[in-house]
């Protein structure tokens, strides 16, 4: 197989490492992490104007119409720069679900940038994220009502309205809250805002196509670890470009630590983890855009492999930079962070190894 981008593709890259260098310098990421909103309506509204809050929007809803390999393309960009804000939350996750469910006025809305969405499905708990929700959607007078927590709703404080899983007697269903102003709270990663979402008889409508929404959720969770994980490829390649310009400036014993074969040992490994997690997660990005039949195995094995192998990568960034690489300075934390946290979203790595296993060995 051909893992090459097309001369479009390229020419996306190009065009989303531009905007980034001018409008999303480290000055302007270490801003929006003091700030909590997180992001500013002048590089939101940039965004939309340029299409890309619609790149996962079909053009019938006044989207790109494009795929998940373009979406990587972008998310790779933004992964390097630690790019802070709710795309991911709003034209990412929000946007999958609306897909995938059927809303079209929804879709148009946040293609237009007339509207941020978000989704409430994480609950606490171990295992899948989907088998583990726990919340209640009951009907009482003509009426849903949602009983339950939602602790992890990325940007749900500042979004215009959220898509709510629940359990109904029919088994999962989603509901739609407007306006749900959740509790912001603190997390890892200071440059992706995190909300906790209380639901005491909240009144919802319910959206999506009837029946048991179960599959449905699954798929947007594979396309959206796909996503996290082209993220975290593109923080890695920034982490170690951080760390070989540290190696080769940084002197010590008359001679850039760079020479030192424990150094050479260090930037090997992270290398060869980063080319792996590049390929699984293109290929899984290519499985979803083709419906290919592994395509869930692969999201699978790309969330199991990448957040952990980002983890190492931004680890040895830190300790290559020494004691300045634990400094608020350094950008390596910024790095370190992603990967914590995206390790977490959707469930984190072993949850994905344990689901490899199960494709594997107990195909359907």
């Amino acid at each position: 197989m051909e893992f090459t981008f097309s001369a479009e593709q390229d020419q996306l890259r190009d065009a989303v490492r531009s905007f980034l260098a001018a409008q999303s310098p480290p000055s302007y990421v270490r801003s929006m992490m003091e700030q909590e909103r997180g992001f500013t309506d002048q590089v939101w509204g940039q965004l939309v104007d340029l299409g890309w809050t619609g790149v996962l929007v079909p053009e019938a809803q006044g989207g790109l119409g494009l795929g998940m390999v373009d979406l990587v393309v972008l998310m790779e960009e933004m992964g390097r720069v630690v790019f802070p804000g709710p795309f991911f939350s709003s034209a990412v996750l929000a946007t999958l679900a609306a897909r995938h469910l059927g809303l079209e006025d929804r879709l148009a809305s946040l293609a237009s940038g007339a509207t941020r969405g978000t989704v409430a499905l994480e609950e606490e708990g171990h295992g899948d994220v989907v088998d583990r929700v726990r919340t209640r959607a009951s009907r009482k007078t003509g009426r849903w009502l949602l009983h339950g927590t939602k602790p992890v709703v990325l940007d749900g404080h500042t979004a215009d309205w959220v898509l709510v899983v629940a359990r109904t007697q029919q088994g999962i269903g989603t509901f739609l809250v407007e306006a749900p102003r959740a509790e912001l709270v603190p997390t890892w990663d200071l440059t992706r805002k995190v909300a906790r979402l209380e639901l005491r008889d909240m009144p919802a409508e319910r959206v999506g196509p009837d029946g048991d929404h179960t599959p449905i959720w699954r798929r947007v969770v594979d396309d959206a670890c796909v996503a996290l994980c082209a993220e975290l490829v593109g923080s890695m390649e920034a982490a170690q470009d951080l760390a070989v310009e540290y190696a080769k400036t940084r002197v010590q014993f008359d001679r850039p630590i760079a020479t030192f074969q424990v150094i050479k040992h260090k930037m090997v490994d992270m290398l060869h983890r980063i080319e792996l997690s590049r390929v699984g997660t293109h290929y899984a990005a290519w499985a979803s855009d083709v419906e290919d039949p592994v395509r869930a195995e692969a999201a699978a094995m790309a969330k199991a492999y990448v957040p952990e192998s980002a983890n190492a990568v931004a680890g040895e960034c830190i300790q290559i930079h020494g004691g300045v690489g634990f400094t608020w300075d350094c950008d390596a934390h910024l790095h370190y962070r992603r990967a914590k946290q995206n390790d977490l979203l959707l469930g984190y790595h072993g949850i994905h190894r344990e689901r490899v296993a199960d494709l594997v060995l107990n195909p359907a």
